[in-house]
């Protein structure tokens, strides 16, 4: 006997998001969050295109694929990845629901392993993820590599939406600066933040705009709290391009030998002359 719909969603379960099946279903209409994440979705959809056909997207960190749906069904094509097998084959699951194997394909990777990937992206979608990671920036350098268009960005926060004109060089006898009301901080969680060991980290608003800056993003739009959208800036001096490109390359992988001639050349010349 073939299972139903509803049979099958409680052995896929426990399912973090609560996705609306063609036919009315939901997967987790009791969810703590309320209707999660639909109502995330209702602030950003407003400003992504309603005709996504032609745009390659890449959903980092999927979980069951809300947002690699929503994506979908505007005409994207979508890889959608997660390191967790379990919301990977409720994202399977949920993709034949809506019969978009076709549009949707669906890989185990860390975010780490985009810098391996062959290909660019007109969207990435990159929301939930940033705080979870050990190594955040080195995150979004190797998103920004791969990014045509488009970057929906959310991360957890500390709270304040200070922002401070920050100089573009701090003398090291003026580090009282820093202590300032909207200096550029991440707070370290050591141990557990709402119980998740994978917590690690929450920038405060400045800190997320220099971080994407610096990657080679100009923000332009805040739709939502913790929410950004991005796309690259040519005039924004990206270090993965310039005098960083050695340690990311090597932080990937790849030869870097060469790279970091230019970048020790000059290195520590002002304090030795």
């Amino acid at each position: 006997m073939m299972n139903t719909i509803q049979q099958d969603i409680e052995q896929l379960g426990p399912w973090f998001h609560n996705i609306h099946l063609p036919d009315g279903t939901q997967t987790a209409p009791n969810h703590a969050f309320g209707d999660f994440p639909a109502f995330k979705w209702r602030d950003i959809a407003p400003y992504i295109p309603a005709d996504l056909s032609g745009w390659r997207v890449l959903d980092v960190g999927c979980n069951a694929g809300y947002y690699t749906i929503e994506l979908a069904k505007r005409g994207a094509q979508v890889l959608g990845i997660d390191v967790d097998p379990h919301y990977l084959k409720q994202a399977e699951w949920v993709a034949r629901q809506f019969g978009f194997e076709n549009k949707i394909e669906l890989r185990q990777l860390q975010v780490y392993d985009v810098a391996q990937l062959d290909q660019e992206f007109d969207l990435i979608w990159y929301m939930g993820v940033l705080y979870h990671l050990r190594y955040p920036l080195l995150s979004l350098d190797i998103l920004t590599q791969k990014l045509k268009r488009l970057m929906v960005f959310q991360t957890l926060t500390m709270p304040g939406e200070e922002m401070l004109e920050v100089p573009k060089d701090l003398d090291i006898n003026n580090r009282e600066k820093m202590l300032e009301p909207g200096w550029p901080l991440m707070a370290f969680i050591q141990h557990r933040l709402a119980g998740d060991v994978t917590n690690w980290w929450a920038p405060n608003h400045a800190c997320i705009v220099g971080m994407l800056q610096s990657c080679g993003l100009k923000i332009t739009g805040h739709p939502a709290h913790e929410i950004y959208l991005c796309e690259p800036d040519p005039s924004i001096v990206n270090p993965v391009q310039a005098w960083n490109k050695s340690e990311y390359l090597s932080a990937t992988g790849q030869t870097w030998t060469e790279e970091v001639v230019a970048k020790v050349e000059n290195k520590n010349r002002t304090l030795t002359r």
